[in-house]
């Protein structure tokens, strides 16, 4: 019987392709289920024989391992050299789109507490 090995729900297509790839290099035999066109489902990569489980899981476990810690590294030589923008980098750079944000996050927030404005000062009519 058929067992799942990994949802694809939010994972890149580098990382899935090397889950591939490192199935294909084990042997292990795995067929994949496409995404839904509405949304419902994400597809994923599913093994065809659930005895090769233990197996793929350490191989995946062990993969997820190196590839965090490889893409923690990318990340933080990034950032060292200052290619990753702050918040206020980003605000210099698209100022419009800053304060249509902020405009929208404060039109929010007053919507959801003049009600209780209007109840702690006791007014029962608008």
């Amino acid at each position: 019987m058929a067992k799942l090995i990994m949802n694809l729900r939010g994972v890149p297509d580098d990382e899935a392709d090397e889950v591939r790839e490192l199935l294909n290099q084990y042997n292990i035999d795995f067929y994949e289920t496409p995404p839904n066109r509405w949304g419902i489902t994400s597809g994923g990569i599913w093994l065809k024989d659930a005895d090769c489980y233990p197996q793929a899981k350490r191989l995946l476990d062990e993969y997820q391992r190196k590839r965090s810690e490889r893409v923690r590294a990318e990340y933080e030589a990034m950032r060292q050299r200052g290619e990753i923008d702050t918040l206020l980098q980003r605000v210099a750079r698209e100022p419009l789109k800053a304060a249509l944000y902020t405009v929208l996050m404060l039109i929010i927030l007053a919507f959801m507490t003049i009600p209780f404005v209007y109840l702690a000062l006791g007014v029962t009519k608008l």
